[in-house]
């Protein structure tokens, strides 16, 4: 198979985007009144208008081209169909099943998984039941009414996250509190404030030995033990998503309160999982499922809509036309809601630990993959880095996302929310001319030069494109729709730069490097025996230790 760089499609997109390069979206607004009805589609809740980028038929019919020669249909079936897709760990990737409800097999080396995924589900909700409805008790006999939950990187966002974009679905009677970094004092401000004998505390972590995580659930555990629990009530205090089962029951913990992960779910992959079960307290088990059927409306549409009329497959084309043949080294998410504040940094962890790659199959690649990810909630960003946005030379693609329905509706509030949404979005694709500006300034009573300056100034290239995603309201079936959505982006473009999107050993390396150096900090007596730096700046902490 030729390079990518190398397939016809890419040579012709090439082409193309030096062609249209001094083309402007405002025009092409002006000379087609279709134009936002032609680039606009729908599936599973969700509305993309993508009719504000620069692009033109050309350039999509290409771009279907690329994913066409680079086989994405292929490697979407060799995904859901349960093949070893993730080649450097020789794993499947099978996230979708988790949330499979067609009723029909998922193969893994010749074995159906649904069945476990099943009865893992049915435990999750039985569990569920007996924390929301009081059943489960603490070792003094109260009902639990907080959970902790300690996890890092995708055992941590996912839920956190998820659930601060569902803060209208909360159960009343739990609360549900993240807890991810190693800094102690973030354990301790938490723990603080609970009643041992009504929490409970959600460890997760596949090997039960991530570093972070472990010591956070050991600070937990003797913090337990110091305000009246015992060894033997830890098991109704403490759980696990783990894949360990020996570790966690030497922990304290009780077999029956230990949930599986599978190899073939990645960490940024495993909300659906038993990693959800924070989220599942926190909304309940009836929202938890509709999250997770959100998630297979957009799976069965990805799978079965021709690609004009596919979400994913039209975002992921698009970035990609920005990322190699626009020099876009960054997009932005920006969500028009303020429950939905989080949601760029879970789309982050995802597109960036998946895509931030420089191999494809055993070759470095010549191009450019993964884009940085960034963004936070609407109107904040307006007065702060929107400016760099309207006005730089820098192109950074955004994503603006607005609920047409919010809970307990401010109509004059949500108003104001979504005009200041779609004036972004204006403004960024129109701009404002130097004409048009000292147009608007010639009775403001300047001399002719201070006029001439200060339209210089004030003049907006526009040109800048973006998306607009619109939802009827933020419900669990419609963010597990986007979640899926985002995902799906994720793996066609892997999929077209050839990378592998599902192992990560950037993390793994600093995990490694991390343990070494700890170790290092904790024999104190031995002299460390890294590079020039990191031997100075070890040395300086010991000694403040001392």
């Amino acid at each position: 198979m030729a390079h990518l760089n190398e397939q016809p499609a890419w040579q012709k997109l090439s082409d193309i985007a030096d062609a249209i390069k001094f083309e402007h979206m405002r025009d092409w607004f002006n000379n087609d009144p279709k134009r936002a009805e032609k680039y606009t589609v729908e599936a599973a809740g969700i509305t993309l208008d993508y009719s504000k980028n620069r692009i033109n038929q050309e350039v999509m019919e290409s771009l279907f081209e690329l994913a066409e020669q680079c086989n994405v249909a292929e490697k979407c079936s060799a995904m859901f169909s349960g093949e070893q897709i993730n080649f450097t760990e020789h794993r499947a990737v099978l996230h979708t099943a988790l949330r499979n409800f067609s009723g029909k097999p998922v193969m893994v080396d010749g074995k159906d998984v649904m069945p476990e995924v099943l009865a893992t589900q049915a435990k999750m909700k039985a569990f569920v039941a007996s924390i929301l409805q009081g059943e489960h008790k603490g070792y003094t006999g109260k009902p639990i009414t907080d959970v902790v939950s300690i996890g890092i990187g995708g055992s941590f966002l996912g839920p956190k996250i998820m659930s601060e974009a569902l803060k209208p679905y909360w159960q009343k009677d739990v609360k549900v509190h993240f807890v991810a970094n190693v800094d102690g004092s973030h354990i301790q401000d938490v723990l603080a404030q609970r009643d041992p004998e009504q929490t409970l505390i959600l460890m997760s972590s596949k090997s039960f030995s991530t570093q972070e995580t472990l010591q956070n659930t050991i600070t937990a555990k003797q913090w337990f033990l110091a305000n009246g629990g015992s060894e033997t009530d830890i098991a109704k205090h403490f759980m696990a998503v783990s894949s360990n089962i020996k570790a966690a029951t030497e922990f304290g913990m009780a077999e029956e309160n230990i949930f599986p992960m599978w190899d073939w779910v990645g960490g940024r992959y495993s909300l659906w999982s038993a990693i959800g079960l924070p989220l599942a307290l926190a909304i309940g088990w009836d929202n938890f499922e509709a999250l997770l059927k959100g998630a297979f409306s957009m799976d069965e549409h990805f799978q079965n809509a021709p690609a004009e009329q596919n979400l994913p497959m039209i975002m992921a084309l698009i970035g990609l036309w920005y990322r190699n043949f626009f020099n876009a080294q960054s997009y932005v998410l920006l969500p028009y809601y303020h429950y939905l504040r989080g949601f760029p940094a879970y789309v982050q962890q995802l597109d960036m630990e998946s895509n931030g790659k420089q191999v494809a199959g055993d070759e470095a690649v010549e191009y450019e993959t993964g884009p940085i990810v960034w963004g936070s909630e609407g109107t904040n960003g307006q007065h702060s880095f929107h400016q760099l946005i309207h006005q730089s030379h820098t192109l950074i693609p955004a994503d603006f996302m607005l609920p047409l329905k919010v809970p307990n509706q401010d109509n004059t509030h949500h108003a104001m929310l979504a005009s200041n949404c779609f004036a972004q979005s204006q403004a960024l694709m129109q701009g404002q001319s130097h004409k048009e500006i000292a147009e608007a300034l010639k009775d403001k009573g300047l001399k002719q030069d201070e006029l001439e300056v200060l339209a210089t100034h004030k003049t907006m290239p526009g040109n800048k494109p973006s998306n607009t995603l619109l939802f009827e309201q933020l419900d669990p079936h419609t963010l597990g729709a986007l979640v899926a959505m985002y995902e799906h982006k994720v793996f066609v473009q892997g999929a077209i730069w050839g990378v592998n999107s599902y192992d990560q050993w950037g993390v793994e390396l600093g995990k490694v490097l991390g343990n070494q150096i700890l170790d290092k900090i904790q024999e104190a007596e031995e002299a460390p025996n890294f590079d020039a730096s990191t031997n100075q700046l070890i040395t300086r902490f010991v000694d403040s230790l001392k």
